[in-house]
C-alpha cells in the first residue's frame, strides 16, 4: 500500500466513492471468485483514498448490515423498482430515497438515491467509468458511443427500438434495421422526454434538470415527459430538452461530437468552458480563477490525457497549473 494515509477529513473525488460502493454490492451480493478478490485487493491497495473510500461506505450505519440480510435478487429488484416509477415520474426524490432504503443501500450520505451515483450503472447494459469511452455495435446496425460515466439500457426486441440514457452522454448513429419486414421506430428515452430519430446521427447529453439534444445527420423529433409540444431538430442544430418543453440551445463554442474522436476542438473557446469539459473525464476537481475564465483558447485538445492538456494550456496560454492533490487542480493566471 502506498505510505501515508489520508488525512480523515478529504475530500474524495464521485469515481473513487463509485468505486468503492460498487466494490461492496460486487462483494456483498456475491460469493467473489479469486480473480475478483485480487482485483478488489489491487484497487484497495493502489492509493490510500480508496482504502478511506471503503472505510467510509462501510461506516455508514445500517450499510453493511442490511446488504448482509438481503438477497441479490430483492435489492436488484428494489432498485429496478424505483428507478421505473422514476423515470414515469410517479416517484418524488424523497421517495425514491425510502423505496431505496428499503435495499439498504440508501446511504446516509444520499450516495445512492442522488442522480449521479454507480446504482443506475447497475441497471444498465452498457456503461463508462470517468474517463473512459466505449462503442457497441447493435444486432439492427447502429452504432452507439457512450462518453464518460455513461449509462445505457437498450431493447432491440419489440415493434420499436429504444435505448434509455441513465446517464451521462451518447452519440447515435441508427442502422438500417437489416432483416426486420419494416424498418422499425427507434427511440431514446431520457428523465425530461423522449426522441425519435428520422434517420440520423445525433448526440444526447444529460445536463442538470435538461437534456441537450444535437443532430450531426438527419433530424429528431423531441417529446417533452409531461407533455409539451413536440419539436424536429434538423442537421446541425442543438436543443434543450426539459420535462415541459424544449428550446434551442446556444452554441457551445467546440464540436459537440468531437469527444467520440478523443478531442475537443473548436475555435475561441472560453478556458473555463474548456477546462469544465476537461473536467468530466478525470476524477476530482478542476477549478479555474475568475481572471483567466474569459481567456478564449483554439485548437484540438486531449480528453483522453487531461494531464496532457493542461500542461499544453500552461506552456502556450498565460496560465498556471498547480496540483493541490492529484484530484484538485487549480487554473489561475502565470506570474
Amino acid at each position: 500500500m502506498n505510505e501515508g494515509a489520508p488525512p480523515p477529513t478529504e475530500r474524495l473525488a464521485q469515481a473513487i466513492i463509485d468505486a468503492a460502493i460498487t466494490w461492496s454490492i460486487r462483494l456483498d451480493y456475491n460469493t467473489p471468485s479469486v480473480e475478483e478478490q485480487q482485483a478488489f485487493e489491487r484497487w484497495l491497495n493502489a492509493d490510500p483514498l480508496h482504502l478511506l473510500a471503503w472505510q467510509r461506505v462501510h461506516s455508514l450505519r445500517g450499510f453493511q448490515g442490511d446488504l448482509g440480510e438481503l438477497s441479490p435478487k430483492l435489492a436488484l429488484d428494489t432498485l429496478r423498482k424505483a428507478q421505473h416509477h422514476r423515470e414515469r415520474h410517479l416517484l418524488s426524490r424523497r421517495t425514491a430515497m425510502k423505496l431505496l432504503s428499503l435495499a439498504g443501500v440508501a446511504v446516509a450520505a444520499g450516495w445512492i438515491a442522488h442522480d449521479n451515483t454507480p446504482w443506475q450503472r447497475l441497471l444498465a447494459d452498457a456503461s463508462t467509468a470517468v474517463g473512459e469511452q466505449k462503442t457497441l455495435h447493435l444486432d439492427d446496425g447502429s452504432v452507439v458511443v457512450l462518453n464518460t460515466d455513461s449509462a445505457v439500457s437498450i431493447d432491440l426486441d419489440g415493434p420499436r427500438r429504444f435505448i434509455i440514457l441513465r446517464r451521462g452522454e451518447i452519440l447515435v448513429t441508427t442502422g438500417k434495421d437489416a432483416g426486420q419486414s419494416a424498418r422499425r421506430p427507434f427511440w431514446v428515452y431520457t428523465p425530461f422526454g423522449r426522441m425519435q430519430a428520422l434517420g440520423t446521427r445525433f448526440v444526447v447529453r444529460l445536463g442538470g434538470q435538461r437534456t441537450r439534444v444535437s443532430v450531426q445527420e438527419g433530424a429528431v423529433e423531441l417529446h417533452p415527459a409531461e407533455g409539451g409540444e413536440s419539436a424536429v431538430v434538423y442537421n446541425g442544430e442543438s436543443r434543450w430538452l426539459t420535462k415541459e418543453n424544449s428550446v434551442p440551445a446556444e452554441a457551445q463554442g467546440f464540436d459537440v461530437d468531437g469527444w467520440s474522436e478523443g478531442v475537443i476542438t473548436g475555435q475561441n473557446i472560453r478556458l473555463q468552458d474548456l477546462l469544465a469539459e476537461l473536467a468530466r473525464y478525470r476524477p476530482g476537481r478542476i477549478a479555474c480563477d475568475p481572471s483567466v475564465a474569459e481567456l478564449r483558447v483554439s485548437g484540438h485538445f486531449l480528453v483522453r490525457d487531461t494531464d496532457r492538456t493542461l500542461q499544453f494550456l500552461a506552456q502556450t496560454q498565460p496560465i498556471s497549473v498547480t496540483y493541490r492533490t492529484r484530484y484538485w487542480v487549480m487554473v489561475g493566471a502565470s506570474d
